[in-house]
């Protein structure tokens, strides 16, 4: 095949991913799209795939892009003459336990909210709907009417086909062999035949399509695409006399899945320990390649099922499969512009839902390729949020192996992963560890989420009420709002921006002014264009030409991409130095007691006001303090070299005990900001809320002749808000919310809760989530009833524009 010398963009891997991109590309007006696959089309994972083809996912955009699959594979037939198989079977999903049935009827009530038809059914509509299914121990499920399955190769070449017929030049048995760089960007893609033949291709972006490739692919392409292939098993039974179609039934207390096809009932897995695959890489004459089959590894879910669909084993097994297919170290898949590359991009990584996926994937991917910006928020599957260190094999290895039994396991709120832990630990973890510090797991840190009692709980446990570790909470909680409490923050991110050009640099990406003094704390975001919020950060001027970027853990890799990017010319670096300093946060109305018994400095309001930042002594060390708060109490988070970090621990905790200090852990902290109505970005604050609907137009100083999202900001004041960020306190104190629970306004549904946390000053749960309100004033919007939905039962609930917690802000600025 003759291969063009120049292309507006490559794509490597020819699975349903690659060939959604090149549908979605073309569809956009890009003709000049070349796909380049190894083998042969679908020939990785994409062939054996289930094709099972769901709706609903854990957060509205994933749900809308599932969605949009379900609609595109409906049409594709029609448009390229291709048929994939698609149809709606509808879709069950069965609870054997109390907290399955919790999780069911809490997922219906997400539905909801999400706009996704669902209906929960009881053990009659069960069996009406499939007869085959014994239901010993059943008790309640949901249907999803509109839920389906397909074809999946079928599906891949319908994408290639109108790809194809738009222009682009799909090419089969041409390996990616290299890449030229220049600066961050790459130029040239070199390709080799299977006949031998050779050639590059000149290209302004390159995609990574890769498939279980996709690490290797990434390494090469310069980039960090953690994944790691695993063993995936299904069985398909002998034709069954009388076996006519079927809705798709999971299963996952037993961790399976049923689906009928052509009179025949596939029985798949996501077991609890799976087996990674080709650790030290794949072989390269993979192609529609079946593992070994493992049938001692797969009994166990094999004898469930029989005893839970008869019919299965009165069959017999006709093919007993055992095919791999990548998973990534949190479940999400990998999606956009990689750090580090100006033009690489990645679509890889789908954990088993890569056919449900990839019409939206692919959507949302050329659009953001098209335009330069993400179309909705993807924070769930950037791929900013990958760390460097995932890509090792040991790691992966290890993590995989517990992640694709996750995808059926309990989805509690707060479940922690047990693999691949201890790596990335804070200067004072021993100090919290021995004083009973239980920690949880965030981009590999090790975080002290609450703090054991002698004659308490000292691990976790999980499910959907009150755990035994609520108390715990609690007292933390107590602790920090009428006394003091010291917890560990050594996890966040801290980015230095340094150079002659800082200030400019800073100014042009933040909403807030960094034009102020040495020693200023500014709370800022970084905007886009449309005024939605791409970072939510503490900026501290350290010097003339040097300030501190503080961000969450989770986003660092992300925040430090986006001020590269923009740095342009501009005379500036920017350096993570999370590491190089512990970050320790004295809160409470008695933290200043405890400061002043080991430091005399001067920490009165006068000479120390809130937001402002200083060198003080402490101990035996000199430490820098920032005045600062997200729990809404008098506090300092004290910044401390590593190196010195015990010594200060110890000096503050000896200090402290004639004081009340209490040792808290982060889920204390969560509880507090949310009573307190502070934003938690990638939940209330994302790429697609507006900053002045988030209710954060005071930190957004447009007075700035420029900065990223100015003419946005000054649009929306001028046009009003559509919609405004609200606070909710539940009536009734027994409910627990977290994230997802429909708003309902005057008896109708109108949004969802973006995040939730328990409010134990304020005596119940409390959650912030956004209220449509064209035209309206805040008190039209505040007039109305409102209600939250907590697993199917409606809850009174109180709104508010203001923090229901010390709403003046008086506690954390005396």
């Amino acid at each position: 095949m003759t291969l063009p010398d120049t292309a507006r963009a490559v794509i490597i891997g020819g699975g349903v991913i690659g060939c959604s991109l090149a549908y979605h590309l073309t569809k956009l007006g890009w003709t000049d799209v070349v796909l380049l696959e190894r083998k042969r089309l679908t020939s990785g994972t994409t062939w054996h795939a289930a094709g099972l083809i769901a709706q609903l996912r854990a957060s509205a955009n994933m749900t809308r892009l599932a969605k949009y699959s379900q609609e595109l594979y409906g049409t594709l037939e029609d448009e390229t003459g291709v048929a994939t198989g698609f149809r709606r079977t509808g879709s069950i999903t069965v609870a054997l336990t109390a907290e399955r049935h919790e999780e069911l009827r809490r997922q219906a009530a997400m539905a909801r909210a999400f706009g996704v038809e669902i209906d929960e059914i009881g053990l009659a509509e069960i069996v009406a709907k499939y007869p085959h299914l014994n239901t010993d121990g059943v008790r309640g499920g949901v249907y999803l009417p509109r839920d389906g399955q397909g074809d999946p190769a079928n599906i891949a070449l319908a994408l290639a086909r109108g790809a194809r017929q738009r222009g682009a030049r799909i090419a089969e048995g041409i390996r990616a062999t290299g890449v030229d760089t220049q600066g961050d960007r790459v130029t040239h893609v070199h390709w080799q035949g299977e006949d031998g033949d050779t050639g590059t291709i000149a290209c302004d972006h390159v995609i990574n399509c890769a498939g279980m490739w996709g690490r290797e692919v990434g390494a090469m392409l310069g980039t960090d695409v953690p994944l790691q292939a695993c063993e995936h098993f299904y069985i398909v039974s002998e034709p069954i006399a009388g076996l006519s179609a079927l809705p798709v039934l999971r299963v996952p207390d037993e961790c399976a899945y049923y689906k009928e096809d052509a009179g025949k009932l596939m029985l798949g897995a996501f077991e609890p320990r799976a087996k990674p695959w080709a650790v030290e890489g794949i072989p390269a004459s993979f192609e529609f390649d079946q593992l070994p089959e493992d049938f001692d590894h797969f009994e166990p879910i094999l004898e469930q099922a029989v005893s839970r669909m008869p019919v299965l084993g009165e069959a017999g097994i006709h093919t007993f499969f055992n095919g791999p297919e990548s998973f990534t170290p949190d479940n999400a898949y990998h999606m956009g512009l990689c750090p580090g590359r100006a033009n690489v991009w990645v679509a890889a990584g789908f954990n088993s839902i890569g056919i449900q996926s990839a019409g939206g994937a692919g959507m949302a991917l050329a659009e953001w390729m098209d335009t330069g910006e993400k179309p909705f928020d993807l924070g769930d599957v950037d791929i900013a949020r990958a760390q460097g260190f995932q890509t090792n094999r040991t790691y992966l290895a290890e993590r995989v192996s517990e992640t694709l039994g996750l995808l059926y396991a309990d989805h509690f709120p707060y479940r922690q992963k047990e693999t691949a832990r201890g790596l990335r630990r804070s200067p004072v973890h021993g100090q919290m560890a021995a004083r009973g510090a239980v920690f949880g797991e965030l981009a590999g840190w090790e975080r002290a989420n609450w703090i054991a009692r002698p004659e308490g709980p000292r691990d976790y446990s999980f499910g959907w009420g009150r755990q035994p570790w609520f108390t715990n909470v609690a007292a933390e909680h107590a602790a920090i709002r009428t006394g003091v409490g010291l917890y560990d923050m050594s996890s966040f991110g801290k980015l230095r921006v340094e150079g002659r050009d800082a200030e400019a640099l800073l100014n042009h990406v933040c909403g807030g002014d960094m034009s102020v003094p040495v020693g200023r704390i500014v709370y800022t975001q970084f905007l886009n264009s449309r005024g939605g919020i791409e970072a939510d950060v503490t900026v501290t001027r350290l010097s003339e030409t040097a300030y501190l970027v503080v961000t969450p853990a989770a986003t660092l890799r992300a925040d430090a991409t986006w001020l590269r990017r923009h740095a342009g010319d501009r005379a500036v670096v920017v350096t993570d130095v999370t590491a190089a300093e512990a970050v320790l946060a004295v809160m409470g109305p008695r933290a200043r007691e405890v400061l002043r018994a080991c430091s005399s400095d001067d920490l009165s309001t006068e000479a120390f006001p809130f937001g402002t930042a200083r060198e003080i002594e402490l101990g035996m060390a000199r430490i820098r303090a920032h005045r600062v708060s997200y729990v809404g109490e008098l506090g300092w988070e004290l910044y401390v070299s590593a190196d010195m970090a015990a010594h200060v621990f110890e000096v503050l905790w000896q200090a402290g005990q004639g004081h009340g200090l209490v040792l808290c852990g982060l889920h204390a902290m969560d509880c507090c900001r949310a009573e307190k109505a502070f934003r938690h970005f990638g939940h209330d604050i994302t790429c697609e809320d507006h900053v002045l609907e988030a209710g954060l137009g005071f930190a957004v100083k447009t007075a700035k002749p420029d900065f990223i999202g100015r003419d946005a900001v000054l649009a929306r004041r001028e046009a009003g808000l559509t919609r405004r960020l609200v606070q909710f306190l539940l009536s009734d104190p027994e409910p627990l919310v977290y994230h997802n629970e429909p708003i309902l306004r005057d008896g109708e549904i109108v949004g969802h809760l973006t995040s939730g946390a328990y409010g134990h000053h304020l005596g119940g749960a409390v959650g912030l989530g956004y209220v449509p309100c064209p035209g309206e004033t805040a008190e039209q919007l505040l007039a109305s009833r409102y209600e939250i939905d907590v697993a199917g039962t409606r809850v009174a609930a109180t709104a508010s524009l203001k923090p229901l917690y010390d709403p003046k802000s008086l506690r954390m600025r005396g």
